[in-house]
């Protein structure tokens, strides 16, 4: 009765606009008053204190930074020019450099938020002014950037590695395929919605001009070689690589491209500080809420009120693949992570799922949550830059969320497509 009254009230909170953060550490301390005493108080300083220092966490606020000095100095610009000069030519084709610079921007932020305002606040005005309607050019910049949930390296995932116990390197490995299969689906859609309503080409194909832009690019496109090289061969752990990016953006942005002055570089540091501040402070709260949950036994009473319905690993991928989307409608992935998964991985592992798996059946759900009101994070982003009304950018967005939707069934169902590289090179 106590969970359901948690629930509810969480639930309460966020719809009436309270911070998701806030929510969770109102509905906490009173838990903790409601079960332990007032004199229990003193420990919620403690566990907060302790939720958030986890060192696997450091990784977050630097690939937010990095992500901040990509936008600051020139390199975002650069690799959209070399998208448009490759995919320019194709009907739409500026949809398709805005996915395909989803793709290399998703490599250095592994945030869809900060790729969502980084590559938003220069394609949608340059495809409104193209001809293309602006619902098309939210939503497809929206979809693009949801691809830094599924693509290494991932703040998610790096915040369920740290939940469930995994591998952050296994999870980033597993991202690779997935996000390729998920970008070319959602070129593919892109193209037959501009076939259809006849949006424009963008530039001719000519090889001059991939060279010319490839040479203004090519530092920026070193850097997710230099991040995911450093981590897959185990020479930097993802911390450390987090480290590496920002260093790497630091010195092309200031040293190469000469664009990343003092000013600049702080005013980055500042708005990786406030994204850090809110994903931290979701952080230490879910650790509070967990810490309640996990005395009341909250976790081993879901596994096994499942298992008493079904044992069919299928079928429980499919009931908390459900449940996953359901809470997605919610929550920000962040504190949809911290909160649920601990709660749920006793039951992945009495089913005998794997965990690396699992996770990106996590991500890629609470990815189509960052598409899908009220909360959706990403869209309001989208639909802020491109002053478009949520709902009639939602009415063309529901065809890219169906390329997002089968791209999990087919992690869930075919598992060899995140862990065949995983199996390859790490079991």
């Amino acid at each position: 009765m106590i969970l359901i009254g948690m629930f509810l009230a969480l639930v309460a909170l966020v719809l009436i606009n309270v911070p998701v953060a806030v929510a969770l550490g109102v509905v906490a301390a009173v838990a903790i008053v409601w079960t332990d005493g007032v004199n229990a108080l003193p420990n919620v300083a403690l566990v907060l204190f302790d939720g958030a220092r986890n060192f696997s966490l450091t990784a977050i606020p630097l690939f937010v930074l990095a992500g901040a000095v990509m936008n600051a100095s020139g390199i975002s610009r650069r690799l959209i020019a070399f998208a448009s000069a490759l995919l320019g030519f194709i009907r739409g084709g500026l949809s398709m450099v805005t996915i395909g610079a989803g793709l290399f921007f998703a490599e250095i932020s592994g945030s869809a938020v900060a790729d969502v305002a980084a590559l938003g606040s220069i394609l949608i005005p340059a495809m409104k002014r193209k001809g293309y309607t602006t619902p098309f050019a939210a939503a497809v910049t929206s979809s693009a950037s949801t691809l830094a949930i599924i693509i290494p390296p991932s703040v998610p995932m790096i915040l369920y590695a740290v939940m469930s116990g995994s591998s952050v390197v296994e999870l980033f490995v597993a991202g690779i395929v997935p996000g390729i299969i998920g970008g070319l689906g959602l070129m593919g859609m892109a193209y037959w919605i501009s076939v259809r309503h006849d949006f424009p080409i963008e530039e001719v194909f000519r090889l001059r001009r991939v060279a010319e832009t490839f040479r203004a690019a090519a530092w920026a496109l070193s850097l997710p070689l230099i991040i995911l090289a450093g981590i897959f061969t185990g020479w930097v752990t993802a911390t450390e690589g987090a480290g590496l990016a920002v260093a790497a953006a630091i010195f092309i942005g200031a040293v190469i491209y000469r664009e990343l002055n003092l000013a600049r570089l702080r005013e980055s540091m500042v708005q990786g500080a406030r994204q850090t501040a809110v994903v931290m402070l979701l952080v230490a709260t879910s650790a509070l809420l967990g810490d309640v949950l996990t005395s009341m036994q909250a976790p081993q009473r879901i596994a096994l009120g499942i298992l008493e319905m079904t044992e069919n690993p299928l079928a429980i991928l499919a009931l908390l693949n459900v449940f996953f989307l359901g809470v997605g409608l919610f929550l920000h992935s962040a504190a949809a992570i911290i909160l649920v998964v601990p709660i749920v991985m006793p039951l992945v592992e009495a089913a005998g799922i794997d965990p690396v798996h699992f996770g990106l059946i996590v991500t890629l759900n609470l990815g189509i949550g960052q598409q899908t009101p009220p909360v959706a994070s990403v869209l309001m982003t989208a639909c802020s830059i491109a002053r478009a009304d949520v709902w009639d950018v939602t009415k063309v967005n529901v065809r890219f969320i169906g390329v997002l939707a089968a791209i999990l069934l087919l992690v869930t169902y075919v598992p060899a497509v995140p862990m065949a590289l995983v199996n390859l090179f790490y079991r």
